[in-house]
């Protein structure tokens, strides 16, 4: 069978179980690295990666087949995992269970990805809540979740 060609970007943002600040500066790049690397042996596109204290933000390319939900369970379930087994973060970590997930048009990959690879400026002026209620309201969130 002939398979399509599918290219779908999506900008998924999760964060620490209860927004925990535990992604200090000192383990942040390995944590991204691990869940860049651990990605690609599942075949997942991780184009980019970055975050800030309590929060990741990754953009990614859909393929043929995969789905989000299943994306989300193998970054977050495989990378606490690791966290916790190399003892990166003194304690138990965990990931909130939520996650954002929002389609990007072709035209707009550039400007996300300026956009992540600028969290820590970006958190300097606006802290994690008001970024999540910026997009909350931004994409309609409300309104899919009241309605």
């Amino acid at each position: 069978m002939d398979m399509g060609y599918v290219k779908v970007w999506v900008h998924l943002v999760w964060a620490t179980k209860c927004r925990k600040p535990l992604l200090t500066k000192d383990i942040r790049s390995g944590v991204f690295k691990h869940i860049r690397e651990n990605a690609r042996e599942k075949g997942i596109y991780v184009d980019y990666i970055n975050g800030y204290l309590e929060h990741v933000h990754c953009l990614i390319s859909l393929e043929s087949g995969q789905n989000i939900d299943k994306i989300m369970m193998l970054l977050k379930g495989e990378s606490s995992y690791w966290i916790n087994k190399n003892k990166t973060y003194p304690g138990k970590f965990e990931w909130q269970e939520s996650y954002f997930a929002v389609s990007v048009s072709e035209s707009g990959v550039n400007r996300v990805r300026d956009y992540i690879k600028n969290q820590e400026n970006h958190h300097r002026k606006k802290n994690f809540d008001d970024e999540y209620q910026k997009f909350i309201s931004r994409y309609g969130f409300e309104v899919m979740v009241s309605g």
